[in-house]
């Protein structure tokens, strides 16, 4: 039997957890489009990655723009015909603390951690309703499930707002050959934590059982497991990954 090509996006990704992402998929033979608001990083990204076996292709998205995001879908339908696997990875961090933070920051955040994986999950369904099978994998974070040490409160409660999210969609498309996960990630190895301090960096590596950050390639293994036809029977789980920090 011919192998299926499957078409994802991965939104953010042309650094950090989404390049790696997309590096797991294309190494797997799934042709995909990297996402990013940073298009010159994008098309970096996929040049680096693509395979005689496997297409990597750039696109630009803002994630807090809904007209954005159906435009993306649109063009990448136009295309290749299908979209089987999205995953909502594009975020921002903020650590300003509750007593500081401005109206205009919070709306920024849940604009494109939390609206941004609603509107491109929505987008995304459509294709995949048609042809009865699909993907969607949401970035959620350890802040999402303890309410954060070392970032603030729109981060927190944009990560906890994806695994709503998550379930939320997992429930309504289940019987339709579409699965919809979240993985959320303790501190990784990635230019986010580049707002962290150093004394803040030195707490969070002592306070990891495992004794150290995860790495990007971590998060992408189980990223593309949860997209494949093994992990069918998953759906409307949370995968936390944060060496024993969270054990819920």
């Amino acid at each position: 039997m011919e192998q299926v090509r499957r078409i994802a996006v991965v939104t953010g990704g042309a650094r950090g957890i989404g390049r790696a992402i997309a590096a797991a998929f294309v190494s797997r033979g799934i042709t995909t489009v990297i996402a990013d608001i940073d298009l010159p990083a994008a098309e970096k990204a996929a040049a680096e990655l693509r395979t005689a076996s496997a297409e990597a292709v750039a696109a630009k998205v803002d994630m807090s723009r809904p007209e954005d995001i159906a435009r993306l879908v649109t063009d990448l339908v136009a295309r290749f015909g299908r979209l089987d696997i999205l995953v909502n990875n594009a975020g921002i961090l903020s650590n300003t603390p509750f007593d500081e933070i401005s109206e205009a920051e919070w709306d920024r955040v849940l604009d494109i951690n939390l609206k941004g994986v609603l509107f491109a999950s929505r987008e995304a369904l459509k294709p995949m309703l048609s042809r009865g099978w699909g993907r969607i994998i949401s970035i959620s974070s350890l802040a999402g499930r303890n309410g954060g040490i070392s970032v603030g409160p729109a981060y927190a409660a944009s990560k906890a707002g994806v695994i709503g999210i998550t379930r939320h969609l997992a429930n309504k498309v289940a019987r339709n050959g579409i699965t919809v996960n979240a993985v959320a990630p303790g501190t990784t190895e990635t230019d986010i934590i580049k707002g962290f301090t150093e004394d803040q960096l030195a707490a969070i590596n002592k306070s990891i059982p495992v004794g150290r950050l995860g790495k990007p390639e971590e998060i992408a293994e189980m990223v593309a497991f949860l997209a494949s036809d093994t992990a069918a029977f998953i759906t409307g789980a949370v995968m936390d990954i944060n060496g024993g920090m969270y054990m819920g």
